[in-house]
């Protein structure tokens, strides 16, 4: 088994390699929080870069909760004529096209000015960055509820916009996976307490999302191996969910860590465990596959062909690949006609961790930016310009989501 061999889902729909352009967060939205110009730009070039399923970055299921100012949102059919174009452009190139489908929980920005909910009032740990992000509301079993119909509508727009799947976030910290874990989720209700309870709404979302989208649509689900905090979400945990969700229909999981807290989907882990240089999670996956009945992908460093083959030889189905595919969204293409090629970000040692994780954010976004202008990515950009760029940035995106927000309420 190779990178570029097909893969069949468990739907009986096929892949036609084994590289998956993994979730970024663009936050590119237009002023209707919609697809922008930009935003097709950026995917065509990754759909003329021969990847095999191409995952969008974070499509919001409600606009009053973002992981982003600039964040798409699908929510309702009123915009979805670009959702239709969006869709066309990421499948050009003969990829399946997924929308990876979010709800931020606590992890959204107090600038936004929305209220923030989550399983219980705890807040985010970031030291004195903390002070942007607001303690959450525990959530009512009304308005989880909803957020379970939420889901499920976000999906079967996405399919009637042309979308070939979805993939549900329930991994980096926000909602789903503030639920699954008991440091952040304290609820002694049925949504709460025992991983049963925390991974319900986890499996209530598949299993209302899969009821109401067809048997060829996708239905894949993003989930930590671990949260990488002491007394977190385990690896066990997320052994116990994936043999959950085996009996749900699920078409692919995509394992990956970490949350804003700790962002070990850059390489770092704060519970003393070393992760690899490259393919960061996949000794866990190799565990996950023992139990998974459905592909598993693993996300995380992978920028060279050797690591991307010995991920799949090892019995990994998928390879995941973000960062090295805003660098050179050609990477797939370019591998399948022997080239080399193994793009790489210099690294960040600034002894802030926190603000050194929004720097490496920053200089992906400023690589993604170049892409979405025709421009070529460069690599070597200062960290505290990118930084600094993104500022301003999410400051003029902020003031454009509260117009919006404000249109929306009037």
């Amino acid at each position: 088994m190779n990178v570029f061999d097909t893969l069949m889902l468990p739907n009986g729909s096929t892949i036609k390699n084994r590289i998956a352009k993994a979730a970024m967060e663009e936050n590119m939205a237009d002023a209707d929080q919609a697809p922008s110009e930009e935003l097709m730009r950026l995917y065509q070039a990754w759909a003329d870069g021969g990847a095999g399923l191409i995952i969008t970055g974070n499509v919001m299921v409600d606009g009053r909760a973002m992981t982003g100012p600039g964040g798409v949102v699908l929510q309702d059919d009123q915009q979805l004529d670009k959702f239709r174009r969006w869709a066309r452009v990421g499948r050009s190139g003969g990829a399946q096209f997924w929308l990876q489908i979010n709800h931020p929980g606590r992890q959204m920005q107090a600038s936004l000015g929305q209220k923030t909910w989550a399983p219980s009032a705890i807040p985010l740990q970031l030291g004195k960055m903390s002070k942007h992000f607001a303690t959450p509301h525990a959530m009512t079993p009304s308005m989880i509820e909803e957020v379970i119909q939420r889901f499920a509508r976000t999906a079967r727009l996405g399919e009637e916009a042309g979308f070939t799947g979805v993939e549900i976030h329930a991994a980096h910290g926000y909602l789903l996976s503030q639920f699954l874990s008991p440091l952040s989720n304290k609820r002694t209700d049925e949504w709460g307490g025992s991983l049963e309870n925390r991974a319900r709404l986890l499996l209530e979302i598949v299993t209302a999302v899969r009821a109401v989208v067809s048997p060829g649509f996708a239905v894949a689900v993003k989930l930590n191996s671990a949260d990488f905090q002491r007394g977190g979400f385990t690896a066990d945990d997320a052994r116990q969910v994936v043999e959950r969700l085996n009996d749900l229909e699920v078409d692919l999981v995509e394992l990956s860590g970490g949350s804003y807290e700790v962002p070990a989907m850059q390489g770092e882990a704060r519970d003393g465990r070393t992760l690899a240089r490259e393919a960061y999670f996949v000794e866990f996956a190799r565990d996950i596959q023992t139990v998974a009945r459905m592909p598993v992908m693993v996300t995380g460093g992978v920028r060279r062909r050797p690591i991307a083959e010995m991920v799949v030889q090892s019995g990994v189905d998928m390879v995941g690949i973000g960062t090295a595919l805003a660098i050179d969204p050609y990477l797939p293409r370019d591998w399948l006609v022997g080239k080399d090629n193994a793009p790489q970000l210099p690294p960040i040692t600034w002894k802030n961790k926190t603000i050194a994780s929004l720097a490496n954010m920053a200089v992906v976004k400023f690589q993604l930016r170049k892409l979405s202008q025709d421009k070529k990515p460069y690599p070597g950009v200062s960290p505290l310009r990118a930084l600094l760029l993104q500022q301003l940035a999410t400051a003029c995106r902020t003031r454009q989501y509260r117009r919006w927000i404000e249109r929306r309420s009037m």
